[in-house]
């Protein structure tokens, strides 16, 4: 049998998933195990992990050999494991004996630098990053309204919202699923607030584009492509995303909630809906293609797409390591097909010459 592992940062992250796909492996000929990166001895090579026991439908804890084909499902932040574990996996991905199910993708300034000449151009919003808090007041005074990210950021962790008044600043972010706001009553003080955030981790700030619904809901479109079985890219389904009335987020996690593409369609006018389909086919075709020429093979991807109220279409983000909750909370016929689709796009790669897929693997850690 194929040894199929799943790397994460805690034995518990995304529990449910990894045993949706565990309990499936067989059908593919495989045996899935799942390990944290900082649990391989460097000089065995062998891992203390868990396996997954068929018979009695649990995990069990044992030590292994570093399976050949990894699904990388790492999330970093700023602590100390993830900085332990970084290099760690950056040795696993220069491994010839090991193959990845996908690479993935730089930070978020990398992924814009990387795009803005090209066909996509014209759907990325423009994007500067933050050397210090002079570059945020000089934006803040030729467009008013701006927003500010972290280049590594994900699930809209510390997004915020700035905005000049006449005389007073207006900064919103959301923080467990609440809305938080707060006034500055001038240059100064809201470059006190500024300048440690940005000291902390690197911003990139990018103009505020009006992506909401008439109720003033920030909203989405998550689109998920996966590579299938003979290795080609298929749209896997799309579903809308609304944030909280006010806010600046429509991630599920920051408290938005889901709705069936179809069903928001609907209202839409018939030539503004063909309008929308037409530049997502455009995206989407063109989005992979120019991705895995500039970085490493991917298997899926989480694009997150806007629509503004004068109908402008954007690339907000773009994931390589997307979540699924979009689409199994609008299209539960997709469950089987979701959880497939790593164990069958790995047994292809496992019966293909994958070493010509490796060619610089540092870049794309972060994401």
């Amino acid at each position: 049998m194929i040894a199929f592992g799943i790397m994460t940062l805690s034995m518990e992250s995304e529990a449910t998933y990894i045993d949706e796909i565990a309990i499936r492996a067989h059908l593919c000929g495989m045996e899935c195990f799942r390990f944290l990166p900082s649990k391989i001895n460097p000089h065995t090579l062998k891992v203390e992990g868990r396996r997954f026991e068929l018979d009695h439908q649990r995990w069990i804890d044992c030590e292994f050999s570093i399976p050949a084909l990894l699904y990388d499902r790492c999330f970093y932040g700023d602590d100390e494991h993830s900085k332990q574990c970084i290099p760690i996996v950056s040795w696993l991905k220069s491994r010839e004996d090991i193959t990845f199910l996908g690479y993935g993708l730089p930070n978020k300034l990398d992924l814009y630098h990387a795009l803005k000449t090209s066909v996509l151009s014209p759907y990325l919003p423009l994007s500067h990053s933050i050397n210090d808090s002079t570059i945020v007041l000089d934006e803040l005074t030729k467009r008013k309204k701006l927003i500010i990210k972290p280049i590594n950021g994900s699930q809209g962790y510390g997004i915020y919202y700035l905005k000049k008044n006449n005389k007073t600043f207006h900064v919103k972010t959301e923080k467990n699923k609440k809305i938080i706001s707060r006034i500055f009553p001038n240059e100064l003080k809201l470059t006190e607030w500024l300048k440690p955030l940005i000291h902390q981790r690197k911003y990139l700030l990018q103009p505020y584009l009006d992506l909401v619904t008439t109720e003033l809901q920030p909203f989405d479109i998550r689109i998920l492509l996966q590579k299938n079985e003979q290795g080609r890219w298929v749209e896997r389904g799309k579903g809308i995303r609304k944030g909280n009335t006010g806010g600046i987020l429509s991630n599920l996690s920051a408290g938005g909630f889901a709705v069936d593409f179809d069903e928001w369609s609907a209202n839409l006018y018939p030539a503004k809906l063909e309008y929308i389909r037409n530049e997502l086919g455009f995206i989407l075709t063109n989005l992979p293609i120019l991705l895995e020429k500039e970085f490493l093979p991917l298997f899926e991807l989480g694009i997150d797409i806007g629509v503004a109220r004068n109908g402008a279409v954007w690339i907000l983000d773009v994931n390589s390591k997307p979540g699924r909750k979009v689409l199994l909370q609008t299209n539960l016929e997709i469950k089987d097909t979701l959880f497939l689709a790593p164990l069958l796009y790995g047994k292809f790669l496992s019966e293909a010459d994958s070493k010509e897929r490796k060619v610089d693997y540092a870049k794309t850690l972060y994401h």
